[in-house]
């Protein structure tokens, strides 16, 4: 049906020369879907272009996760307003803060010149969504409160060509209570395991050669009798040729099962960083979150990845100040920190999502107290970094060169497998795409130094 509607808007387009361009709020599963809906527009006739100011048709794709992206999104509205004042300019806004009925309430009356409001389950529906828009001048709604169904084969518009993500599943049944993923994301839908392979052995074909894994909680995935599970899909992929590097965001500590770690252990392919979100150290904050988990379990499975997984590191989530937490609970959380030596760290200052359990406290900390919690976790994690980075200095690199080094023209950037930054100088035999050995030859704060060998 919708390929009826992509002829339809292509028609209405044709010899037109009109624009797009998408900016994208929130996560890396956001950033998919923006891939996806670029695949459709292109496939409409519209041709991307980077300044949304001067684009024909604008697409906000939206995340909820942080209130500062309310006020980012709102702001951005308004530059539209006064650019439609102008000239004919189609604006689209969806993702996840679409699916909350305030924001929705809040659009239609305080932003009425939106053409099409779409949700996280809808996204498939676009091309009819811009069909009534264009052609019948509607202003479309199309925002459904039930879980979505896995639409396969949308088209598809790589940021790059030679990395790509690749969505899983989607939604989340964790309910955490600070959390509105669940409630905007839906439950948790797994894609069949034989077409999350064919997508992968295509961008193979295509010369993609590092795949990234997305699901809100990739290690609840659920397959078919023969991949049953995260392990045996995980395992899948890296039996395919071409793909040299594997990476998956997000697990959850709770599901970071044996059979997931054995994986990564046999497999070089994948990662050496992951991702294993904490949210606090302290036991009483962590079930008042809704984890499912312990201090002493978070700590214990860490030491266990380590031990069997060579050269690995983590990565993790932080929040601070969450509602009732205390001086001396947050005190756990710094221990957990100096104790795994996390290789980064992601650091979230507690807001209130409506809608959430944590929202409804009367114990918010106040955000004085925040700050300074927050102030206390970066100095420590920044007084390791150094540290870190020395331990680098004379290894072999295996990494992929991602591109030209943003401040200098004659060098390129690239990544470890444990996520670290490195800059060299550029060599006419290498190109970007490539993977290369280098060497570490310096450490610096936020990037390291090489030398191809």
């Amino acid at each position: 049906m919708q390929e009826n509607y992509i002829e339809l808007v292509k028609k209405i387009n044709n010899g037109k020369l009109l624009t797009y361009s998408i900016l994208t709020f929130g996560c890396q599963l956001n950033e998919n879907d923006s891939e996806k809906i670029a695949g459709m527009l292109e496939e409409m006739g519209y041709i991307k272009i980077d300044d949304y100011k001067s684009a024909d048709l604008v697409v906000f794709n939206t995340c909820c996760v942080r209130e500062n992206a309310e006020e980012k999104l709102f702001g951005k509205i308004g530059e539209i307003k006064k650019i439609k004042e102008n000239r004919e300019v189609l604006l689209a806004i969806g993702g996840c803060m679409m699916q909350e009925e305030k924001m929705l309430k809040k659009i239609k009356t305080s932003y009425p010149f939106v053409n099409v409001i779409f949700g996280t389950h809808t996204l498939q529906n676009l091309p009819e969504d811009i069909y009534k828009a264009v052609s019948k001048n509607q202003k479309v709604k199309d925002v459904i409160d039930i879980d979505g169904e896995i639409y396969e084969d949308l088209p598809i518009k790589r940021e790059s060509n030679f990395k790509a993500s690749v969505t899983i599943m989607y939604g989340c049944n964790n309910f955490c209570s600070y959390c509105i993923v669940p409630y905007v994301r839906g439950r948790e839908r797994s894609r069949k395991p034989e077409k999350i392979l064919e997508e992968i052995k295509d961008l193979a074909k295509k010369g993609y050669k590092e795949i990234t894994l997305l699901g809100q909680n990739v290690n609840s995935y659920k397959g078919n009798e023969k991949i049953k599970n995260f392990a045996d899909l995980l395992d899948e992929v890296c039996k395919i040729d071409g793909i040299e590097k594997v990476d998956f965001i997000s697990p959850h500590p709770k599901d970071f099962t044996d059979d997931v770690i054995d994986v990564i252990a046999k497999n070089e392919k994948i990662s050496r960083i992951i991702h294993l979100p904490l949210q606090s150290g302290n036991t009483k904050v962590l079930k008042e979150m809704n984890r499912k988990y312990t201090k002493e379990q978070f700590l214990e499975l860490a030491q266990k990845m380590k031990s069997k997984i060579n050269g690995l590191v983590l990565s993790t989530d932080i929040i601070v100040g969450f509602p009732g937490e205390t001086d001396e609970e947050f005190e756990d959380t710094l221990d957990v920190v100096r104790k795994i030596n996390f290789e980064q760290i992601f650091m979230f200052i507690y807001s209130k999502r409506d809608g959430t359990v944590a929202a409804k406290r009367d114990d918010q900390v106040p955000e004085e107290i925040k700050h300074k919690r927050f102030d206390k976790l970066k100095e420590l994690y920044e007084s390791k970094v150094d540290e870190n980075n020395e331990r680098y200095i004379g290894t072999i690199q295996k990494v992929l060169i991602e591109g030209e080094s943003k401040n200098n023209e004659n060098t390129y950037t690239a990544r470890t497998n444990t996520n670290k930054v490195v800059i060299f100088d550029k060599t006419q035999k290498h190109n970007i795409g490539d993977i290369v050995d280098l060497k570490i030859t310096e450490s610096h704060k936020w990037y390291l130094k090489g030398e191809i060998l």
